[in-house]
């Protein structure tokens, strides 16, 4: 039987115990160099919108011209659904949210379509195809979709009534299972 091994720190005022501390305290600050949020005012971009935290408001047009304000629609769960008219998983995931909006928009659901493809007719056109009614907003100059970090389409965001995002899905499409629990769980809540 062999003995056991047997490790030893280096003596407290040794270099090796010294380069250990140094190596570590070095990490950490590096950690949170990388990590931290830059501060309101100090410039850099907005922290990445996220679950638990409230939904960074906007205000964008219709496909018809009409604006709306994120924080108009406080005491509605909103969907958030970033989408193109080329996106094959966005084409396929439409009729799921046209169909649950169509159920549940006098319980207090509201889908917010954002797009930032720049023709009101085209888009229009594509609503009136597929029957969609609930809005089509455009995001002409990205700024929304920036502001959300969108990075493929689809990517959709579930707003509970106090504005705060509970849920965001990236990709698609989304079963319609998947919507309705989402949406019915954040219609049951008190706002």
């Amino acid at each position: 039987m062999s003995a056991p091994l047997k490790f030893r720190f280096p003596a407290a005022g040794s270099r090796g115990h010294l380069g250990l501390w140094l190596a570590v305290a070095l990490a950490a600050m590096g950690w949170i160099a990388l990590t931290r949020a830059p501060a309101p005012g100090h410039g850099g971009p907005p922290p990445a919108p996220r679950t638990g935290f409230s939904a960074p408001d906007f205000t964008l047009p219709t496909v018809q011209g009409d604006p709306i304000a994120l924080h108009n629609l406080r005491g509605k769960v909103v969907v958030l659904n970033f989408w193109a008219t080329w996106c094959g998983p966005c084409a396929a995931e439409m009729p799921t949210l046209q169909r649950v909006y169509a159920d549940q928009h006098d319980q207090g659901l509201e889908i917010l379509a954002v797009t930032v493809e720049n023709s009101p007719a085209a888009l229009q056109a594509y609503a009136q195809q597929h029957g969609l009614t609930f809005p089509l907003l455009i995001d002409a100059q990205a700024q929304v979709s920036r502001r959300y970090r969108v990075q493929a389409t689809p990517s959709t965001y579930f707003i509970d009534r106090r504005g705060v995002i509970r849920w965001v899905v990236f990709g698609g499409p989304m079963s319609e299972a998947l919507v309705r629990s989402k949406v019915e769980t954040l219609l049951q809540e008190k706002p």
